[in-house]
């Protein structure tokens, strides 16, 4: 029996990966289920690569290590091709941060349910879900 297509933000991705104690349980519990798949997009590693040029003290992540950690956990990598870019020019400006649109259209081009923690994007679609999550990062892991 098919499970269900999920697709992780890059905030959700990092907390998945780094500290999923501030995942919801059932969260934790649906990633980690293997009849469902669970995608993270290449644009994710794209936006840590940028973060980390911008040599925030709050973000000391390397994009080559949460690739990897990605990968070794099993999530599966949505690499970003030209037609997932076209449904962009049509979708409305409830959100200006071009990552957050582009994982928009990957998620409906898929479909996949896109796990986030930016309550805005819950315009989009019903397949957005907002989660908040638990507790701070501990020092220097901010996101």
């Amino acid at each position: 029996m098919a499970g269900h297509v999920y697709l992780l933000d890059t905030n959700v991705l990092l907390a998945a990966l780094l500290a999923p104690e501030r995942l919801p349980k059932e969260v934790v519990a649906g990633i980690s289920d293997s009849s469902n798949t669970v995608y993270f997009s290449s644009a994710s590693i794209w936006e840590v690569a940028i973060k980390r040029s911008l040599q925030r003290a709050d973000f000391d992540f390397s994009p080559q290590d949460i690739h990897r950690l990605a990968l070794d956990t099993g999530f599966a990598e949505l690499m970003v091709k030209g037609e997932d870019c076209y449904p962009i020019a049509s979708l409305p400006w409830h959100h200006r941060d071009p990552f957050d649109r582009l994982l928009v259209a990957q998620a409906q081009s898929l479909p996949a349910y896109l796990l986030t923690t930016d309550g805005v994007l819950n315009q989009y679609s019903e397949l957005v879900v907002h989660l908040t999550l638990n507790l701070p990062m501990p020092k220097g892991r901010g996101f």
